[in-house]
């Protein structure tokens, strides 16, 4: 995978992302997710950090600050419009193809540039997904966007699972979307709305 590959579906999960974000009602933060143990505070917190700075700070090769891990952006009433600015600079720090080329020290290994913004895109529209069903949204992306997020989920599913990152994966019917099979693969029951119940669209 290449920048000309990849960057397309970056600016788009990353205009998603933003786009649910405002949509999250401050009252809802304390509302329960998908992710076990994390209401919608935490997993917002968690998907502000790694898609919007550490997708920045990767194009920069730079680690993470302790200040900015540990940081409640939900503190700021306007954190969905901060998200939004900073995912705008991280697409802007990707926007030249060089910074594509060689490798990304993570602090434990080293991954191919482009395979680690892959990893960001797919975390940027499961959990933008997650974020989504919790405040009664839904997360939109193109057919080559979902294409993308079911192959990188079902490259690392196993890896992320020893983890406890992904459930087991979900049945679901051979036909369905393909952000769907991707949901499903990563454990995640796409006709399930925010209480763990079936949908009403199914």
């Amino acid at each position: 995978m290449t920048y000309h590959d990849l960057h397309p579906y970056l600016l788009e999960c990353a205009a998603e992302a933003s786009r649910v974000a405002r949509g999250v009602p401050a009252a809802r933060l304390g509302d329960p997710t998908h992710c076990p143990g994390w209401d919608v505070r935490a997993l917002v917190n968690h998907w502000v950090l790694y898609t919007s700075h550490g997708l920045e700070h990767r194009a920069l090769r730079r680690q993470l600050s302790e200040e900015l891990t540990a940081r409640d952006f939900t503190a700021d009433p306007d954190w969905a419009e901060a998200y939004a600015a900073q995912l705008d600079r991280a697409a802007a720090a990707w926007a030249d193809p060089a910074v594509w080329e060689g490798e990304i020290d993570l602090g434990m290994a080293k991954t191919p540039a482009a395979d680690l913004v892959a990893l960001i895109i797919k975390e940027t529209a499961v959990h933008g997904w997650d974020v989504a069903v919790a405040t009664g949204q839904e997360f939109r992306v193109s057919d080559g966007a979902a294409r993308l997020v079911l192959e990188v989920v079902e490259k690392h599913a196993d890896l992320y699972r020893q983890y406890d990152g992904f459930a087991e994966p979900v049945a679901v019917p051979d036909d369905a979307p393909v952000f769907e099979r991707a949901l499903a693969s990563s454990g995640r029951d796409p006709r399930q709305g925010p209480t763990g119940q079936a949908s009403p669209k199914d």
